[in-house]
């Protein structure tokens, strides 16, 4: 079941994209309510998976994957739309990369080793694609406008935490 909930954000990553990149491809509502169901289905397919204690390494591996996806896709869609850098997609998608083989080859650990940072960051990527969500569902106007302008700064910002990150994560094993 949980597995279901992670394959639902999964085969929604590329419509959204779309939809992101394309204002007209869909309506407002639907793009607004792909977004909440993908966050959704985030938000519960750990839980489902631990209260019916089918919690795995694999489930955990795919979780955070189609999350990477989901969001790297859809930001890469509002990148095209002229509404977040595109600096940022690619900068999640490799601190991804880094996440998984530091965890699996770095710390020998079958199960993803998360950090502080990456854990805040992997919840705050969902956040541009809400604001722009609701920037759409109003034709025009000064609250469409801030609610863009507010994503074009957070996604600079999370550029930036993201480099933190993966600079801390770098750094981190030989802390410890």
């Amino acid at each position: 079941m949980a597995n279901l909930l992670t394959s639902l954000r999964l085969l929604l990553a590329i419509p959204a994209a779309a939809a992101f990149a394309v204002e007209s491809l869909i309506p407002p509502t639907a793009l607004a309510a792909i977004v909440l169901a993908a966050i959704a289905s985030d938000y519960l397919d750990g839980r489902v998976a631990r209260a019916r204690g089918t919690a795995s390494a694999y489930g955990q591996l795919f979780d955070h994957a189609t999350d990477c996806l989901f969001v790297t896709a859809c930001l890469t869609g509002a990148a095209m739309a002229g509404l977040a850098t595109w600096l940022l997609p690619p900068l999640v998608a490799g601190a991804f990369l880094q996440y998984v083989l530091d965890s699996r080859y770095l710390h020998r650990r079958k199960s993803l080793r998360m950090s502080f940072l990456g854990r805040w960051n992997g919840i705050l990527y969902f956040v541009p694609l809400v604001l722009i969500a609701a920037g759409r569902l109003f034709d025009s106007g000064a609250f469409r406008d801030l609610l863009f302008e507010g994503t074009a700064l957070l996604c600079w910002l999370l550029v930036l935490s993201t480099i933190a990150s993966i600079i801390d994560r770098a750094f981190a094993p030989r802390a410890s």
